[in-house]
């Protein structure tokens, strides 16, 4: 139900979380039967952090995924050795800078949430989007968005995309079908 009410609302991608360190992490079967639900131009985005290569690229012979998103230390040889986009995710919390955005410059974006080095997102916290840095990759504002100030977020930081979990849920991995309608419009 989910799935479906994300697309009809107007979601151009869809997460499938599959990092055990997540309380929104499902298993390969789950996603192999979400994912036939996703329409053709809707991307389906696998979410990774601190996997082995050997367990991503399993989950990637069970699960078609379009896109992959990697929220750990993982370096940019490690992203791109699967041979899809993939968008890295640079934690903001703390200071605030991207010491080695740098070091990914064939990613499809840079996803920025607000969560500490080493945290994992999700958190329902927002950081200082003043504290954004110029930058030359597509950015993704992740971190706190939520209906009530994902117009504001757009308006000030001017994102590619904004991405959006606990913002749109009743509980952990259990989405609110009027939130994300309202989220997206």
């Amino acid at each position: 139900a989910d799935v479906d009410a994300a697309v009809q609302a107007g979601a151009d991608a869809l997460g499938f979380v599959f990092t055990p360190r997540s309380r929104r992490c499902i298993d390969t079967g789950t996603a192999r039967e979400l994912v036939q639900r996703v329409p053709a131009f809707v991307a389906r985005v696998g979410l990774f952090m601190d996997q082995d290569a050997m367990e991503v690229r399993r989950v990637l012979a069970e699960v078609p995924l379009s896109l992959l998103q990697f929220h750990g230390a993982e370096d940019g040889d490690f992203c791109r050795q699967f041979g899809l986009p993939y968008i890295k995710a640079l934690a903001m919390g703390g200071a605030g800078q991207l010491p080695n955005a740098g070091e990914y410059p064939d990613a499809a974006a840079l996803l920025l949430d607000s969560h500490e080095p080493g945290g994992v997102g999700g958190t329902g916290q927002a950081f200082d989007w003043k504290a954004i840095p110029a930058m030359s990759h597509a950015l993704v504002l992740a971190g706190g968005l939520n209906p009530a100030n994902v117009a504001r977020a757009v308006e000030q930081v001017r994102p590619w995309a904004v991405d959006v979990s606990s913002g749109v849920e009743d509980a952990p991995g259990i989405k609110n079908e009027q939130k994300m309608i309202t989220f997206i419009q």
